[in-house]
């Protein structure tokens, strides 16, 4: 199947600040190679060759906005695991994790910089 995402840039106001937030909800979420790059955090999912990358920088003036970045879960169980980790990492917990709908299982979060997170796991309902 073809990739539809590729990578996400998120800015952040401090990026030493947001590190440790990133470092431990990243690899969670499967982005779990970190590459070196000068002035970025930045995590690739596994695999091989050019993968999903997620990259935070620093800009000084960002605001955290009413824009969301939702992950998908393999079950609810694995939704209940990442609040946690984002939880334990600094997260503000907004709402959840909870049945939003049948078939549709949720935790909101934002990060310390005000930034939110979605992560979700769905089934079909045939």
């Amino acid at each position: 199947m073809r990739r539809i995402y590729d990578h996400l840039d998120l800015r952040v106001p401090n990026l030493a600040e947001a590190v440790p937030f990133y470092e431990r909800l990243l690899p969670a979420l499967g982005f779990t190679r970190r590459q070196a790059i000068e002035g970025w955090l930045q995590y690739e999912a596994a695999g091989h060759g050019v993968t999903e990358f997620f990259g935070v920088t620093e800009s000084a003036s960002h605001v955290a906005n009413e824009n969301r970045v939702a992950f998908r879960a393999e079950s609810v169980e694995a939704v209940d695991e990442l609040a946690q980790v984002a939880t334990q990492a600094g997260a503000r917990c907004v709402e959840g994790p909870l049945a939003y709908e049948p078939g549709y299982y949720a935790v909101f979060f934002e990060d310390p910089c005000g930034n939110r997170f979605e992560v979700c796991h769905r089934v079909p309902l045939n």
